[in-house]
């Protein structure tokens, strides 16, 4: 029998998932200890290769009341976007952001732990003690990916000195994710 590999949130995970300032678009009803402790106790449901070799999605049943992270938009909402300038960190340059207020998504089937390897985290300037550390979490209806947002893909082809991974910009993933957040966007409450 082999063991599970080891996990740990990362302390940029942990601060967007576990906010000090708990907020209702983020993971609910579990500190950041009692999420590393699941998913290191639990095994997926399955394994989704990401978007390069460091990177894989667990999928777990979704055992809190967290709530999806996207909204499709509609007619009816669509007057409810909103958009900004922000940045994901300090060290970040920001990039425009849109998303929904006063629009509610249902309640999530999964949650997809984004999982780098530890040698991808020490290459990016994060060393994990872990085999792995998370560094996202995405909250959905079906037991899937959604696409990244076309922003993520292009500050993670910019490199690590800009807060990506420093893998290349694969234009058919690219147009892909266009096309999801063209027709959905995130939600704050």
């Amino acid at each position: 029998m082999s063991q599970q590999p080891s996990i740990v949130l990362t302390p940029f995970a942990r601060t967007r998932l576990f906010p000090r300032t708990p907020r209702g678009n983020t993971i609910q009803d579990c500190t950041a200890e009692q999420f590393e402790r699941h998913l290191n106790e639990h095994a997926p449901l399955k394994v989704l290769d990401g978007y390069a070799p460091f990177c894989k999605l667990h999928v777990h049943r979704n055992w809190t009341t967290t709530r999806c992270l996207t909204v499709p938009i509609t007619a009816d909402n669509r007057q409810q976007l909103r958009s900004a300038y922000e940045a994901r960190s300090s060290a970040e340059l920001p990039v425009l952001v849109r998303w929904f207020e006063g629009v509610q998504a249902p309640v999530a089937n999964y949650l997809l732990p984004i999982l780098y390897s530890r040698a991808q985290l020490e290459k990016e300037g994060e060393p994990i003690e872990a085999d792995w550390g998370v560094v996202g979490c995405l909250y959905t209806a079906e037991p899937e990916e959604i696409p990244m947002a076309p922003i993520t893909m292009l500050r993670n082809a910019l490199g690590v000195e800009e807060g990506g991974s420093g893998v290349a910009l694969d234009r058919q993933a690219y147009r892909r994710a266009v096309a999801f957040w063209d027709a959905n966007a995130n939600w704050r409450p």
